[in-house]
């Protein structure tokens, strides 16, 4: 610090700050967020904290100032713990005889209240699931309408609530569904609804699950300061309602004897506490063969990946997808698994 002007001494204290914001965050996965239901909520945070101090090291670096180490160590220990943010393209594995893919999407309802600025929305998610023609759909926030046909999935399972709006969780499949059923969370229209699949003579547990929204609408440049620490509060109690939800999926999960994926929106990113307990020993097929800083969430200000797909270490991940398909709110994501 002696040897810096006024405004690097100014910086160092920021670059400090931050990079402490930084490694608390990576210990928030391993915190309950009903225990620390207001630090939690800086894991939403962390790839902007992460790109601030990879910023700091720059600054440092192009200085030749060893304070750069401070941000370097960091974010190296965040590397170690989560892996990096951005995935390299992995090349294609072969699908083998016994193969299943699976798309995950949350479809807004199907554009129902025209959120997006252009006509058709419908048939054009229509178009692109034909398109892509996965073996397996699951879809959140679905909304039954003749307006989007996917007759052409012989099976499915749909768990639909409301009075004047129909909406919930959907699995379509082209292999026949044996079992099916839901999960609920109390005091809430999200639930985890689950599939048994049968291919190839081998039955398979399919979950889609949809934990709770954290409701963020507004944009954020437009929120006066009582309404961000209106939403901060809000997202805290969002995420103890999370852990609660992934506690009671959990306890189903655990009476299940098939080899087992779990999709859906989880509404919370992989530095989470309900990320890391719902994965538990289960590979994430985007840190498997993804591409990309793997965004499913369409946030202005830095990359979100709220969207997963993860299975059993018994399934070996050909490839993964994320598409920028601007239909919705999120992205849909797919692979493709062999087993």
């Amino acid at each position: 610090m002696k040897n810096l002007n006024f405004i690097d001494k100014i910086l160092f204290i920021a670059n400090s700050i931050v990079a402490f914001v930084l490694l608390l965050a990576y210990f928030l996965p391993l915190m309950p967020p009903k225990n620390f239901a207001i630090l939690s909520v800086l894991s939403l945070g962390l790839p902007l904290l992460m790109l601030l101090n990879v910023l700091f090291f720059v600054y440092w670096l192009v200085k030749i100032k060893r304070q750069m180490i401070l941000s370097l160590v960091v974010v190296a220990f965040g590397v170690f713990l989560f892996g990096s943010l951005y995935k390299f393209s992995n090349s294609d594995k072969k699908p083998s005889s016994k193969s299943l893919s699976v798309m995950n999407y949350n479809v807004r309802l199907f554009d129902l209240y025209d959120w997006i600025p252009e006509e058709g929305t419908q048939k054009k998610i229509e178009a692109f699931i034909k398109k892509e023609q996965p073996d397996v759909l699951c879809i959140q926030e679905y909304h039954p309408t003749k307006e989007v046909d996917l007759s052409s999935y012989k099976y499915k399972y749909e768990s639909i609530k409301g009075n004047k709006i129909k909406y919930g969780q959907a699995i379509f499949s082209k292999f026949p569904i044996v079992n099916s059923g839901s999960v609920e969370f109390p005091e809430t229209a999200n639930n985890a609804i689950f599939a048994d699949v049968v291919v190839k003579k081998d039955t398979i547990r399919v979950y889609n699950i949809h934990l709770q929204s954290l409701k963020i609408d507004k944009k954020v440049e437009d929120l006066t300061t009582s309404e961000s620490e209106e939403v901060f509060m809000g997202v805290g109690k969002t995420f103890k309602m999370q852990q609660f939800q992934s506690e009671l999926f959990l306890l189903h999960k655990a009476q299940c004897k098939y080899k087992t994926i779990i999709s859906g929106d989880f509404n919370n990113t992989a530095f989470s506490y309900v990320y890391r307990s719902i994965k538990g020993e289960m590979k994430d097929t985007f840190k498997q063969s993804g591409n990309g800083f793997g965004r499913t969430f369409n946030f202005k200000f830095f990359p979100l990946r709220i969207d997963f797909i993860l299975v059993d270490e018994a399934f070996t991940v050909n490839n993964y997808r994320t598409y920028d398909v601007q239909l919705s709110d999120h992205y849909p994501i797919k692979t493709s698994l062999s087993f």
